[in-house]
């Protein structure tokens, strides 16, 4: 019988491991943004390597320019290619509203159905390591209000690696979303599968069962959700946290029959809370299971302030485990 010994690596390699794999499967795919190739092989060394194994050609390094990033990988992924944009920080996609939601969001429909935009963006996001109020910020509601955008927000590596293969091959134009946070910590390292693994678009992955309230979460507030919910069972209380991995297509279908089966639920995100993306799931869960609730569902999220630069309030932005303790324990009353 053999094997398959455990390839344990951080999210920032398995990242730089799907563009990879990507590439050589199609040399449609190329990579464009801000100081991609090497000698840097970007700013946090996502895309290391990848400019010596394919050439300059394929692994584009940029002028410091969103607008020119986003509307060249546009017009290439019009063209036929599959573009992989990379916008460095997350707060910089303001600067290219104008090409992701009037030209990459919209051509499909546009050209009825005729014209596709293959493209991915990538970008890294989130609060905690001390940049500020223009360096931190997690914005995917903002493509998510733009019809035609897909999103995804890994957890883990393999997730990472499997929705980035995924989006890179899919009709449709994908913001993906990458916790700084979580690219080289040795805490959020994981088994990540060789080769061609991909993770499709829209399917939720119920990372801790259980049964009396469902935590409802993407990205790092993941691990958040996953210690609150052994804080939780230290008091009785069994938490199932649903990790949606994508937000646009979500899995609603899994989010329901978790509700369902609970009775409760937490919504807990990092992006600022006031009109993020937990407001729409706890609208949906409201409507579709208002009669079966045992208690109104609860949001949890960043304060609704710019990102403090101080660590001590940037920490205090953040959601926390005893926030998400809280809320769960709001449902109970």
């Amino acid at each position: 019988m053999t094997t398959t010994e455990p390839r344990i690596m951080p999210m920032g390699m398995a990242l730089n491991e799907a563009m990879d794999v990507a590439m050589g499967l199609d040399d449609k795919v190329f990579l464009l943004g801000e100081d991609i190739a090497e000698p840097s092989g970007g700013v946090y060394k996502i895309t290391k390597g990848l400019s010596t194994k394919y050439g300059t050609d394929r692994v584009r390094k940029t002028p410091i320019s969103e607008q020119a990033i986003i509307g060249a990988a546009v017009g290439a992924a019009i063209a036929g290619y599959k573009p992989v944009a990379e916008i460095m920080i997350m707060d910089f996609i303001g600067v290219c509203l104008d090409q992701i939601t009037n030209h990459a969001a919209k051509i499909r429909y546009m050209s009825g159905g005729q014209t596709t935009v293959p493209m991915v963006i990538r970008t890294s996001a989130g609060a905690g390591r001390g940049f500020g109020a223009q360096h931190s910020e997690l914005l995917e509601a903002f493509a998510v209000h733009s019809p035609g955008m897909k999103v995804a927000i890994p957890s883990s590596p393999a997730d990472a690696k499997g929705l980035l293969i995924s989006s890179i091959f899919d009709p449709d134009p994908v913001l993906f979303v990458e916790p700084m946070l979580m690219y080289w910590d040795p805490a959020y390292a994981g088994d990540v599968p060789a080769g061609d693994y991909r993770v499709p678009l829209g399917k939720a992955n119920t990372v801790v069962e259980g049964k009396d309230v469902s935590l409802i979460t993407y990205g790092r507030q993941v691990h958040t959700c996953k210690q609150a919910a052994e804080a939780l069972a230290a008091e009785g209380i069994s938490a199932e946290v649903v990790d949606l991995r994508s937000i646009v297509p979500w899995d609603e279908a899994a989010v329901m029959a978790s509700v369902a089966k609970t009775k409760r639920a937490v919504v807990v995100h990092e992006a600022v809370t006031r009109c993020g993306f937990g407001a729409e799931l706890s609208s949906r869960i409201h409507e579709e299971l208002f009669g079966s609730l045992a208690a109104p569902v609860q949001r949890v999220g960043g304060k609704n302030i710019p990102i403090p630069y101080a660590k001590n309030l940037e920490t205090a932005f953040l959601p926390q485990v005893d926030d998400v303790v809280a809320a769960v324990k709001k449902t109970n009353k």
